[in-house]
């Protein structure tokens, strides 16, 4: 998963390079969106709603770069969803990081390597280490 959004490519640039404001700071958390369509680079749609559903916390290690190049951060623990409750979330093919738990801005997208089906009852996972978020 790594597609910065528009938002997270602008106010990286404008504070490495000294233009604008120079007013972003790393969010004190990070909130993990699920989303049954591509929500694209500023955020259009998809965000799953209802049924016990929001937006869960979630940690990183420190980014790292073996020695294959390839530098990364990934999730530091397991995030577990709500469960499922008083219906379906739909068929979840897209993941977002978010500053906030709701609203907010939306920092990266990505698709999922499986799409999965999120039934009533059904608890979302992602296992720790297996939410990679790069910059290429």
């Amino acid at each position: 998963m790594s597609s910065a959004s528009d938002y997270l490519e602008l106010e990286i640039l404008d504070h490495v390079l000294g233009k604008g404001t120079r007013d972003f700071t790393s969010p004190a958390n990070l909130f993990i969106g699920l989303h049954t369509t591509d929500p694209g680079d500023v955020y259009s749609s998809g965000e799953v709603s209802g049924n016990a559903y929001q937006r869960t916390a979630v940690s990183f290690n420190a980014a790292t770069q073996p020695s294959t190049g390839y530098t990364y951060a990934d999730n530091a623990a397991t995030v577990t969803f709500p469960t499922a409750s008083g219906g379906n979330w739909g068929t979840i093919t897209h993941l977002s990081i978010w500053d906030n738990s709701s609203g907010g801005n939306m920092l990266f997208a990505g698709s999922l390597t499986q799409s999965k089906s999120v039934l009533d009852g059904d608890t979302f996972q992602i296992q720790a280490g297996s939410l990679v978020i790069s910059l290429t």
